[in-house]
């Protein structure tokens, strides 16, 4: 029977990988190099990787502005891409998924967004036609800096429990040491404490390098930019969603990466459950947010991944999407048109991005936000084109 580590590095699964890994990144030189010398260069990391002389290269480092929000990405070179790949599809998501509950969401094969939110709609019907009524509420929790704050002890103890063999382990525990963060400018007693206090990569950066000496490292803390990020992002707080949907018995739970829901009757019940949630993600090393972390009536009206949710009196559930999105949208357009007048983007390229767009709003129930988006696109390009 073949080991966890000869199934990831067949030579098959190795060449699958990156055929799946290249794709949206065929341009890039260094996939088209690595391509040019796929046999050989499978070879030789299937020995690397049979032989336990495998090691992660530096990752690439820099800053993505993505929808309004600053994120802090580590990349990696497509060799490495390549291994994660085969471990993530090969080993890892079939060991792990199992243990998922089914209303977690994100990054699974025929999971993602579009899954998660007609979960949600579900769940709002059950709970109408379960209390004949849209009197309810709804628990909506956000948590700050999610990935930053994923402890490596924990998460490596919960996972080396559905590892048999030890070299299966190895390669894992090598990947997520990578993101250890050096933080000898950290006095002792800081340094003492500081898994248990919130970490933030952005504030990170403005550290003076030359205070990292590399005598002291914090193992905390899996990046953003790699596959086996987003696997451990959706496992690790797998001990919350048991307890939530297990012990607690809330039917109408579901979870899309760190963005979780809870529908229930009970307003005490809900603040009951946020404290007990809040102590079990103290215990992971996970913070909520509590600006974004709220309850709200049913019949009020909600936002859950961008987008608003109303229930009716009758049970009819009413989408739009949230205010932000339109105003994104406004002004992407306008910068579109600056570009095209200076000659840096084409009206091709412009109208197959507002296409896009448009076609996904029409999903929800925006006719009048999109007419009046229409009319925007025409006076800016139509018109004067």
């Amino acid at each position: 029977m073949e080991t966890n580590i000869e199934i990831l590095s067949n030579a098959n699964a190795l060449i699958e990988a990156f055929n799946l890994t290249k794709k949206g990144s065929i341009w890039k030189e260094s996939v088209q190099r690595y391509e040019v010398n796929l046999l050989k260069n499978t070879y030789y990391l299937q020995q690397e990787l049979r032989t336990g002389q495998y090691k992660q290269k530096d990752f690439y480092e820099f800053i993505l502005n993505e929808r309004g929000k600053t994120r802090y990405i580590k990349s990696l070179h497509i060799r490495d891409r390549v291994v994660q790949r085969s471990l993530c599809d090969n080993v890892l998501i079939p060991k792990l998924q199992k243990y998922l509950i089914y209303d977690n969401g994100a990054s699974l094969k025929n999971k993602g967004i579009d899954f998660t939110r007609k979960r949600l709609e579900c769940h709002l019907q059950r709970f109408y036609r379960q209390n004949k009524s849209n009197d309810g509420y709804i628990l909506l929790i956000d948590y700050s800096k999610f990935f930053d704050n994923i402890r490596h002890d924990l998460l490596l103890e919960s996972v080396r429990k559905k590892f048999s063999l030890s070299e299966d382990i190895q390669l894992i525990e090598q990947l997520v040491s990578s993101f250890k963060i050096d933080v000898s400018y950290l006095n002792d007693e800081e340094y003492n404490t500081c898994l248990k206090k919130i970490y933030n990569s952005l504030e990170y950066l403005k550290v003076d390098k030359s205070c990292l000496t590399g005598k002291k490292f914090m193992n905390k803390s899996i990046g953003i930019g790699s596959q086996i990020s987003q696997i451990f992002g959706i496992y690790y707080p797998t001990k919350i969603d048991n307890y939530c949907k297990i012990i607690k018995q809330c039917k109408f739970y579901g979870r899309y990466m760190d963005d979780v829901y809870v529908i229930h009757k009970d307003k005490e019940f809900l603040k009951k459950l946020l404290q007990e949630i809040q102590e079990l993600s103290l215990e992971m090393g996970l913070f909520i947010n509590h600006k974004k972390t709220q309850i709200i009536k049913l019949s009020h009206g909600f936002t859950f991944l961008k987008i608003k949710y109303y229930i009716t009196d009758t049970g009819k559930i009413i989408k739009r999407m949230c205010s932000k999105s339109i105003t994104r949208e406004r002004r992407r357009l306008k910068k579109y048109k600056k570009l095209l007048d200076e000659k840096k983007m084409s009206y091709q390229d412009i109208k197959l991005a507002y296409r896009s767009w448009r076609g996904n709003a029409l999903r929800f129930c925006t006719y009048t936000s999109v007419r009046t988006m229409d009319k925007l696109y025409y006076e800016l390009f139509i018109k004067t084109f």
